[in-house]
């Protein structure tokens, strides 16, 4: 039984998608195929329920899951162990969005440079809506992201600060500034919104509308933050944004601050992994750093 299927084992584990788990592994869906029967036929009985349509743990595959995950676990902990007197080199890939890049990633890449210089570091930016997924996909080792309601059980968080989500509009004349400025209330329901396509963001949205029950026209959906503050400063709408993106953004002198009492709670950003993955030496001391910041 090598090391190799039980990883190719846990991917499927937690995707439940042939596809998918042999993506995020690099092999083709028939090669994650054979070595699962492998497995099921080294073990002795079916590890999955698979048909044309679903993928299913079996009750000897839940059991199993926790012997692989442990199994993992001690041979990282065990190559650690060997390497213990040596310095920590390898790669770390890390994924944010540009404004975490500029704030909070920051200081976290300058300690983990300044105290182990042999790890090389890989960056890719994008829509903080698709941390979470890249971490889980293994397309990144760590992630920058806001922590939602529900954290996905395989993932560990750790907090690295918090960012104020804040209501934005145009300072351009135009009809959307024209209605914050003049009303005594802010006429929100009238209001053209510009919104995520997704992320935790997109959802504290939705639950603030929800909360004061109304349903305002959404002017356009976009991926990612930086692209809010773009719009709302050329005067198509107003958007709800953390505080951070607008800190870092070239628009910010475009774009106005809308108070409100009972603005949405700030988000949480923090520092993801995948659990079973935290004892790999190289994902060990960023998580190490992040925790002394």
């Amino acid at each position: 039984m090598q090391h190799k299927q039980l990883e190719y084992f846990l991917a499927l584990a937690e995707t439940l998608h042939f596809g998918r788990a042999s993506s995020r592994c690099y092999i083709s869906a028939p090669t994650l195929s054979r070595n699962i029967k492998q497995l099921e036929e080294q073990v002795g009985c079916e590890l999955f329920i698979r048909d044309n349509r679903h993928v299913q743990l079996t009750q000897a595959g839940e059991a199993f899951s926790h012997y692989a995950k442990s199994t993992l676990v001690h041979w990282q902990q065990f190559k650690s162990s060997l390497n213990e007197a040596d310095e920590v080199q390898g790669e770390l890939s890390i994924y944010c969005s540009v404004s975490a890049a500029y704030s909070f990633l920051n200081p976290l890449l300058s300690a983990l440079r300044a105290r182990y210089a042999q790890v090389e570091m890989k960056l890719h930016t994008g829509d903080p809506a698709y941390a979470l997924e890249r971490v889980l996909d293994h397309h990144e080792d760590v992630a920058i992201a806001a922590k939602p309601a529900k954290l996905p059980q395989q993932l560990s968080f750790r907090r690295l600060g918090w960012s104020e989500l804040v209501f934005i509009a145009p300072t351009i004349p135009c009809e959307v500034s024209q209605l914050v400025a003049t009303s005594s209330s802010v006429p929100w329901q009238a209001l053209p919104f510009i919104v995520p396509e997704q992320g935790e963001n997109r959802t504290r949205l939705i639950n603030w509308w929800r909360a004061r029950r109304i349903q305002p026209p959404i002017y356009a959906q976009v991926s990612g933050h930086e692209a809010l503050v773009s719009m709302v400063s050329l005067g198509l709408g107003v958007a709800l944004i953390p505080q951070v993106v607008l800190e870092n953004s070239p628009f910010n002198d475009k774009v106005q601050i809308v108070q409100v009492d009972d603005a949405p709670a700030p988000l949480e950003i923090g520092l993801v992994a995948l659990q079973r993955r935290l004892s790999e030496p190289v994902i060990k001391a960023c998580w190490q750093v992040a925790a002394a910041l």
